[in-house]
Parts: structure tokens; C-alpha cells; sequence
């Protein structure tokens, strides 16, 4: 029971201990205003990169929960919107 007690302290100071590393780094402010448009423009396109990622995923899901018909059907409808387009472009 002590050694179970001791262990599980120990476990939880480590986990303590790795939790802080990350807050102990010392962030950098940008010295000039290209520097800071630089780190937007850098973090805009990451968060558009985790976006359309997981925007590719959510339409993969969906997909994937439609009946062979449905599929189908849409395609036909796009190409059928498609040549409707074309027809009111050239005339």
C-alpha cells in the first residue's frame, strides 16, 4: 500500500513537471511590424490548412453515408448545370 501511495506521488509530480515545460518558454514579440505581419500571415495559414482539412473531412463523411442513387443523381444534376451554362454563355 506505501509503495503503491509513493508511486502514484511520483507519477503525478512527473506529470506536473511536463505540464510546465511548455508554459516556461518565453515568447517572442515581434520587433518590427513586418516580423508581426509575418507571424499573422504564418498562423492565418495554418488555421486555413487545419480548416480545409477538416472541412475535406466532414464532406468525405458525408459522402460516404449516401446511397449509390444519391451519388449518381448529384453528378447527373452538376453535368445537366454544367451544359445549362455553357448554352447561356455562348447564346
Amino acid at each position: 500500500m506505501k509503495f503503491r501511495t509513493i508511486f502514484s506521488v511520483f507519477l503525478l509530480l512527473i506529470a506536473f513537471s511536463f505540464q510546465n515545460c511548455g508554459t516556461s518558454k518565453k515568447i517572442k514579440n515581434p520587433e518590427s511590424v513586418e516580423e508581426a505581419e509575418a507571424q499573422l500571415a504564418k498562423k492565418a495559414k495554418a488555421d486555413a490548412k487545419v480548416a480545409k482539412k477538416a472541412q475535406k473531412e466532414s464532406q468525405k463523411r458525408y459522402w460516404s453515408m449516401q446511397s449509390k442513387e444519391a451519388k449518381k443523381s448529384v453528378k447527373k444534376n452538376l453535368k445537366r448545370q454544367k451544359k445549362l451554362a455553357k448554352k447561356r454563355n455562348k447564346g
